[in-house]
């Protein structure tokens, strides 16, 4: 079949690495794409959101499934967009409704989607910008540090944890007032959870389910989870604590209660559901939905995906999900991101880069793209992604370590202690 993947990071050329690998796949167009998608793909210059655009595209080049990588289509309604066209809605498409895709695009609608269902979260209220003196009373009632999260989608950076009451209350006061322009027009104040993070990931068909490799990221620039957050600094997986036991729980608590309730509300769900999930003394509970992959975990998760994932899409389109096999690769796997100097504040574009072979490992491209002279260069702030196979967390860390060592560019930066709090 010809499948065109919507997107252009590092999540993106994970996944077309793994689709690229599928006995059933025709074509493979990537949509924006990037420098490394265009070596398993064909890069297709379309805006992910620019509905009409790929829909005329779907039609001319006989696509038969779509794939979106990120959440911004989703949440704008692609999949709605789809349904409603008698010329497209024969053409798979991997990712929820624009009903579904709210479980991300607002954080209240989340937390009262698990309220409903009794998963478990942190305790929390939402506030408007008629209500700030009530959420500066809220914050009083709750212990440091404070949890702030602009309701909509800020490309990641919706959330702030700070350590003092008079400061939350001034953040909140400027996060009311449109720090984050509307996304932060209703802001949600939660209790500050604390443990260690892990995400996990299931495809849904909207009536069953089958659970990916979980992983772990690391989102603060500095070593040591130091310094501000970024979209991703690295991943690896598995999880130690998430065994056999605690994923018990994450299935019985979480993932089963969370597909029953999409499908309890008439939600339309076929896609991704990322859960961020944290390690309350043994007890998961959820911080927040995505509906899609996360990155940089995409870039472990799909080296640990033992099976076709064109045959488990093809099991979400046509809801038989269940009948798919899905099995977890043994090994480790580990992610470490390369980023411009000066990320996640102002870095330089265009910046030649050399030595991206790295063998033993597998690079994923996220920021970077060809100069008019066919160069290499770099074009994000988060720029390639260096994951490695090990028999152990540390040999997988090793082997993608000395790939991050041997790329070259200008400002390169990463970090090296991804992992550096799991203990097996």
């Amino acid at each position: 079949m010809n499948v065109l993947l919507l997107g252009s990071g590092g999540r993106e050329h994970a996944l077309a690495w793994k689709i690229a690998q599928s006995e059933r796949l025709g074509t493979l167009y990537i949509a924006p794409g990037n420098a490394g998608t265009a070596s398993v793909g064909t890069n297709v210059a379309l805006k992910v959101t620019d509905f009409d655009a790929i829909a005329d595209f779907v039609r001319s080049h006989d696509v038969q499934m779509v794939v979106v990588g990120p959440e911004d289509p989703l949440v704008r309604g692609i999949a709605d967009y789809f349904a409603a066209d008698a010329t497209l809605r024969d053409v798979a498409l991997i990712g929820p409704s624009k009903a579904g895709a709210v479980l991300e695009g607002s954080k209240d609608f989340a937390k009262a989607f698990m309220r409903r269902h009794g998963i478990p979260t942190a305790a929390y209220q939402t506030f408007d910008g008629t209500q700030v003196e009530a959420g500066c009373r809220f914050l009083e009632t709750l212990q440091p540090p404070y949890v702030l999260k602009a309701d909509g989608l800020c490309a990641g950076k919706g959330v702030l944890i700070v350590p003092t009451l008079s400061e939350a209350q001034r953040e909140l006061r400027e996060m009311l007032s449109g720090m984050f322009g509307t996304a932060s027009s209703r802001v949600v104040i939660e209790e500050f959870l604390s443990g260690i993070e892990c995400s996990v990931f299931v495809l849904t068909d909207g009536k069953d389910y089958k659970i990916l490799p979980e992983a772990k990221d690391y989102k603060r620039i500095g070593e040591g989870d130091t310094g501000l957050n970024t979209g991703g600094m690295g991943s690896v997986s598995p999880v130690p604590f998430a065994d056999a036991a605690w994923m018990e729980r994450v299935e019985h608590d979480i993932i089963r209660p969370t597909v029953e309730g999409l499908a309890a509300e008439g939600i339309a769900y076929k896609g991704f559901i990322f859960f961020g999930l944290i390690n309350c003394d043994g007890a998961p509970k959820v911080i927040e939905y995505n509906c899609r992959m996360g990155d940089p975990e995409t870039e472990t998760v799909m080296l640990r995906l033992d099976a076709d994932i064109l045959d488990l899409f093809e099991g979400v389109a046509t809801g038989t999900l269940a009948a798919r096999e899905l099995r977890h690769d043994p090994r480790h796997a580990v992610c470490v991101m390369c980023v411009s100097g000066g990320y996640p504040q102002q870095y330089a574009k265009g910046c030649v880069m050399t030595d991206t072979d790295v063998e033993g490992s597998i690079v994923f491209h996220a920021g970077t793209a060809r100069n008019a002279a066919g160069e290499l260069v770099t074009s994000g702030g988060r720029v390639i992604a260096v994951s490695s196979y090990g028999a152990s967390r540390q040999e997988a860390l090793q082997k993608s370590m000395a790939g991050a060592a041997q790329i070259q560019y200008e400002g390169k930066y990463y970090r090296t202690d991804i992992g550096f709090d799991l203990h097996d």
